[in-house]
């Protein structure tokens, strides 16, 4: 299914007001399995990283995990970019009222951006899926980190992700020009690319596949279907967050042997 136009949907609603896009970011963090991840791998990186790092948000969507490591990292400078100009000036415009001075977005392409040897730290989360050219992507997140930086992955693998089991089935996000990364496909890639070490681990594993089922699938169904479903989704989540919310820690906290979503780390 289209999943740009319910996106758009919910963030005109919620930009509204600063404390409507605080909201929608609190709810993100809580309901999204891959931010339970993407967090516990940036609290690690934390504990090792200068005070002072420079971060690249390498498709930052709605500005989320820029908002969340500009309060993680306060002293950081991140530059966010985005392909898509309307979210690129609606960031910059919530990033300016709240007076977060140290982020700052930009309209780019992945495929051609290059700052040479500037960040510490890259984040691209749910990107890779969506761009077809991932080597050239790769490399140029190489020429852009400095010595000893860090890129950090999330992204779909070849395991269900996408919603994808058997080779008839089709995406459940459509925008996506891959279903998902064999775990040493993307390893390869990347060392392809230039990087000197690679570590790739599993999520969403059987706890995650429920989670994701319950907290996005059915609710991004139900919002595709009429917009009605947003006045029932609140009374919905009641029910099924407090289930969502064990599944979450429990996948976070396993190890898993496979899973439809994939975090990988790489070293310059």
């Amino acid at each position: 299914m289209q999943y740009d136009p319910i996106k758009r949907k919910l963030g005109s609603f919620f930009n509204q007001s600063p404390f409507l896009r605080k909201t929608f970011y609190n709810l993100l963090d809580l309901l999204l399995l891959r931010s339970w991840h993407v967090h516990k791998e940036l609290k690690t990186w934390k504990k090792s990283a200068p005070e002072k790092v420079s971060v690249l948000d390498a498709g930052s969507g709605f500005g989320q995990y820029s908002y969340y490591l500009s309060n993680l990292l306060p002293a950081c400078e991140i530059l966010a970019v985005d392909v898509k100009e309307e979210q690129v000036a609606d960031c910059n415009n919530f990033f300016k009222s709240i007076r977060k001075n140290n982020v700052k977005f930009e309209v780019a392409d992945l495929t051609k951006f290059v700052n040479p040897d500037s960040y510490d730290l890259v984040l691209s989360v749910d990107v890779m899926e969506h761009i077809l050219e991932d080597v050239q992507v790769f490399k140029n997140f190489v020429a852009s980190m400095k010595k000893g930086g860090m890129l950090l992955i999330s992204t779909p693998s070849d395991k269900g992700g996408s919603d994808v089991h058997e080779d008839d089935d089709s995406s459940f996000i459509e925008e996506h020009v891959r279903d998902g990364y064999n775990i040493k496909e993307i390893e390869n890639k990347l060392k392809e690319a230039g990087f000197s070490k690679v570590e790739a681990r599993y999520s969403y594993g059987a706890p995650g596949k429920i989670s994701w089922r319950l907290s996005m699938k059915y609710p991004i169904l139900m919002l595709g279907a009429s917009k009605l479903f947003f006045i029932i989704l609140p009374f919905y989540y009641l029910i099924a967050y407090p289930i969502s919310f064990v599944l979450n820690y429990f996948d976070t906290t396993m190890k898993h042997s496979t899973g439809t979503g994939l975090i990988v780390k790489a070293w310059k």
